[in-house]
């Protein structure tokens, strides 16, 4: 719909006319017309009389020419009616304009006098320059129109004025939100004049330096520091991001990730009831919305959802909003950890007080500190048998190389825990009520913590004091910090990531979380306090810090999809610029333009549905078709953000439908999986004629195989787990390799000299070319890295892939007419094949980084079971009723152990294995592999 809305107020001497008139626009104004008139009556003035030569024809047609974001170019024509003493606004049209022909047709309307139509000069730049093409218009006259033309133009304002006999032009400006202002300006006696339209954002002004600071980094990126972004922010964005906290929960399995959350989401009141994960009532924890989860135990996906948090200090009391992302905590699903992290602005890392340290909490300190997010610490179960909170915290600092301290002691413990100290401002924090939602603060300390609670406050000073220097300096002179001192410092330092505070507590007992979210609130960055850097590939991929002002243009990350009931859905962190509905956004890898028809808000598995999302924020939007890790833009930026780490599969496994009716199931769903999924890799042996899936671990395939059961339908036959081997050299060899076939037409010929090499680090394969004087031109040497690559994707021995291996053409041969690209890469693979034969080959097996944890009286069994599978055993630490024991182990080595150590240490053992790296396979295994692969080699060939 397209409605216009005219008021002419005029002079006493004039009559006022009000006109309400509207336009049905029957579909989209980007390639079609869409027309509106509006008859104004006479105009009578006798003090407003057009100029003699401003037109000498009864219609005056006025275009103008708008090139917006993220849309192709629009042009509007408004048509003017002239009288004898007066001007009326008669329509517009709006059609698609993209070359520059079409804003010459649209001049070709109008039929001015030869003095002031200037055609050429005015149109025949026009796109270059970006200006709006301006006739002469004169009456003493006032129009206003309002034009809501959606989605193109939410809203367009034009001002006519003049007085009598003076020039006047016309000007286009643009606003956020798509608003067009568009007014007459005197322009003294200049019949026709460009004016330049500028970008939406360049239209805005702050009343403090932020505009000044953002158009200096225009011309010098490197003066946008981080410092500079906060100091000189607006103070409305400050005051919205100031309150924004985009948040993960990670740990180790079973350390309490989605209780904690649930908690968080019911003291909040997101949700009403409190549900447990492993539950009687069979409905589940909230965040674990797939049934596999529920059934299981343990969240397989990670899940988003958002809360308000009212955080209350004495009468003061502020309403924060948080974006929280639950994540798994088995490693076989550690890339929904990997792009959650990805996106975020802070974590809560989570501990159990009885296990401390474990395995997957080294991973995600790992992972944290890749995409340097700044975390707060919380230390569960403290209701548990054998809870120590204090040695967490010495393992924190220990193992996780990250300065800790307590900014909270306990009050009990075991199954008297009651609730936690302050120490900063040394009150006693309880919780009552069915569910803990009531928080009771007391001044009185607890005789029995209150010695423990003093000495734990001067740690926490002293340990600030190693961070930061401005309680250094306190320290140094002797002097007791403020509270407000130390709060300041633990935020500076938890950002800067050289501190994490600890918090304590126990969510399935309903205690200490509350205190747990006013740290998100108090200590965790906001939007605007977190480096965030773009490649602008207009400038050779140079670094540019995003700022998260909603007026800037839009740059968002997509960072996971899902298949929903309603088509994919893709998960987008804005970090600059405002996401709307009905926008389109342009996809950097591939440029395509694609238009956002539904923005959500995620709630776990439901979705609330919004008109736009701002800066800083984290939404889904339906209908945009990308890969995980895209860069969207809103096409005025040529910007793309670095994506999440993938790592490699490690196990594998041949998969097909037991029923061949249902193969074109199973080919969706695998589909989809691969495309949700980056570490599920799906590939077609065309040797073997099998589908092989691969992933992180058994439970993952494991999962997967069932997910195609349950949301598919198909039932699956699945082959034994095969391990991901690599194949490298162990010494350099020189080839000269001639490929000479003729067949009677034009034959084949095609020489390569060089050499095979290691490159010492068993990582990625390296060619390189040190071809003299033209022997081998260059379309044919990238046939030769073509045919290199193609042999590293499946090495001579067991049909691995290749690893650490580098091929060095120094010399060739070639023939005027036999000689082809395909000739070459052929040739350089038969040599790469001959030359790897020679070059000492080795087979490669992935070691696997284990953790086991049993109680003390089975660990004989245990060093045992390892013993048998020739694993290294690095450190073992024992307490008083468990041990953790740390291996090297070979994957092979490992099918099945789960059921042996359940069975050696009566269902109390577990353990949890990551990759760490290759080795080189015992010889006898390795022999047993070559074997079996020229076997099966053999019985294909005799097909």
């Amino acid at each position: 719909m397209i409605q216009f809305r005219t008021l002419l107020p005029f002079s006493s001497s004039s009559s006022s006319i009000f006109s309400l008139f509207s336009l049905r626009k029957a579909t989209s104004p980007l390639s079609r017309r869409a027309y509106g008139a509006v008859s104004s009556g006479s105009l009578w003035s006798s003090s407003s009389r057009l100029s003699a030569n401003a037109c000498q024809t009864p219609w005056n047609r006025v275009g103008f020419f708008a090139k917006l974001s993220g849309m192709s170019s629009i042009a509007v024509r408004s048509i003017f009616r002239t009288g004898k003493d007066g001007i009326a606004i008669l329509g517009w049209q709006v059609r698609g304009m993209k070359t520059r022909s079409s804003v010459k047709r649209l001049c070709d309307g109008c039929k001015p006098s030869s003095q002031y139509c200037q055609r050429k000069k005015g149109f025949s730049t026009f796109p270059q320059y970006r200006s709006a093409a301006v006739c002469l218009l004169k009456a003493n006259v006032k129009a206003v129109v309002t034009m809501k033309i959606h989605p193109v133009l939410r809203k367009q304002v034009i001002s006519l004025s003049g007085t009598q006999r003076a020039s006047t032009g016309l000007q286009l400006d643009l606003y956020r939100r798509g608003a067009v202002t568009l007014y007459l300006r005197n322009f003294s006696s200049v019949p026709l004049r460009r004016v330049p339209v500028t970008g939406r954002w360049q239209q805005v002004r702050y009343s403090s330096a932020a505009a000044s600071v953002l158009e200096h980094a225009a011309s010098d990126p490197s003066t946008l520091t981080q410092s500079a972004i906060i100091e000189n922010m607006d103070e409305g964005e400050m005051k919205r991001l100031s309150k924004v906290r985009n948040i993960g929960i990670a740990a180790h399995i079973d350390s309490g990730k989605t209780t904690t959350t649930e908690r968080v989401l019911f003291y909040t009141g997101r949700i009403n009831a409190i549900h447990e994960v492993r539950g009687r009532d069979s409905v589940g924890a909230k965040m674990d919305s797939m049934d596999l989860e529920r059934e299981k135990g343990i969240t397989i996906q990670s899940a988003a959802t958002f809360c308000d948090w009212v955080r209350k200090d004495g009468d003061k009391a502020e309403k924060f909003h948080i974006n929280l992302i639950d994540t798994p905590g088995h490693i076989d699903f550690t890339i929904e950890v990997e792009r959650a992290l990805r996106v975020l602005d802070g974590a809560v890392l989570i501990v159990c007080a009885v296990s401390g340290v474990q395995s997957q909490t080294m991973t995600v300190d790992r992972q944290m500190r890749r995409y340097n997010v700044p975390r707060i610490s919380f230390v569960n179960k403290m209701d548990r048998m054998g809870a120590n909170p204090f040695r967490t915290i010495d393992q924190i600092n220990q193992k996780l190389k990250i300065a800790a301290a307590a900014v909270q002691v306990p009050i009990g413990a075991e199954d008297e825990f009651q609730g936690v100290v302050d120490l900063i401002r040394m009150k006693a924090i309880y919780n009552e009520g069915s569910k803990g939602e009531i928080v009771v603060e007391k001044d009185e300390i607890p005789e029995a913590v209150k010695a423990i609670a003093e000495e734990r406050r001067r740690i926490l000073i002293e340990t600030l004091a190693d961070v930061d220097d401005e309680i250094a300096e306190l320290f140094l002179e002797e002097k007791e910090p403020t509270q407000q001192q130390i709060k300041t410092a633990i935020r500076r330092a938890t950002i800067a990531r050289k501190f994490t505070p600890v918090y304590m507590g126990s969510a399935l007992a309903d205690k200490s979380v509350q205190p747990l979210l006013d740290g998100v609130c108090d200590y965790l960055p906001n939007p605007s306090e977190i480096e965030n850097v773009a490649l602008d590939q207009k400038r050779e991929e140079a670094p540019v810090k995003l700022v998260s002002y909603n007026s800037l243009p839009f740059v968002g990350l997509a960072f996971k999809l899902e298949e929903s009931n309603y088509g994919q859905l893709t998960y987008i962190r804005v970090y600059q610029g405002t996401l709307r509905k009905s926008s389109n956004v342009f996809n950097a890898r591939n440029g395509k333009r694609i238009k956002v028809p539904r923005i959500v808000r995620m709630h776990s598995n439901e979705m609330e549905d919004v008109d736009e999302i701002p800066a800083g924020e984290i939404c889904a939007v339906f209908g945009v078709d990308c890969a995980s890790g895209d860069t969207f833009t809103d096409g005025q930026l040529a910007y793309s953000m670095s994506t999440m780490f993938v790592p490699e599969p490690v196990i594998s496994l041949s998969i097909r439908p037991k029923n061949s009716k249902d193969s074109a199931n199973f080919s969706k769903g695998i589909n989809r999986f691969q495309r949700e999924d980056p570490t599920f890799r799906v590939h077609f042996d065309e040797e073997s004629e099998e589908t092989i899936i691969s992933g992180m671990g058994e439970l993952h395939l494991e999962v997967y195989v069932e997910r195609l059961r349950r949301e598919y339908r198909v039932d699956c036959v699945t082959g034994k787990p095969q391990v991901a081997y690599r194949e490298t050299i162990g010494k350099k060899t020189d080839f000269d390799h001639l490929l000479k076939k003729q067949t009677g037409g034009p034959g084949d010929f095609a020489g390569v000299v060089g050499w095979l090499e290691p490159t010492g680090t068993l990582e990625q394969n390296r060619f390189e070319q040190r071809i003299v004087g033209g022997a081998i031109s260059e379309k044919y040497l990238y046939a030769c890295e073509k045919g290199f690559n193609l042999s590293c994707e499946k090495g001579p021995l067991t049909g691995h892939k290749v690893l650490g291996t580098q091929m060095v053409i120094v010399d060739g041969s070639t023939h005027v007419t036999d000689s082809s690209e395909m000739a070459f890469k052929i040739a350089t693979q038969q040599a790469f094949r001959k030359a790897f034969k020679e070059s000492k080959p080795e087979v490669l097996e992935p070691m696997m980084k284990t953790v086991i944890t049993a109680p003390v009286e089975f660990q004989g069994d245990v060093i045992a079971l390892l013993n048998k599978r020739n694993a290294v055993i690095n450190d073992t630490d024992t307490g008083i009723d468990e041990f953790t024991l740390y291996a090297d182990c070979s994957l092979n080595g490992m099918f099945g152990f789960s059921t042996h150590l359940r069975a050696a240490t009566q269902g109390k053992g577990e353990y949890s294995m990551e990759f760490s790296h290759y080795e080189r396979a015992p010889g006898q295994l390795q022999k047993q592999l070559i074997a079996e692969y020229e076997e099966a080699q053999a019985a294909r060939h005799k097909k």
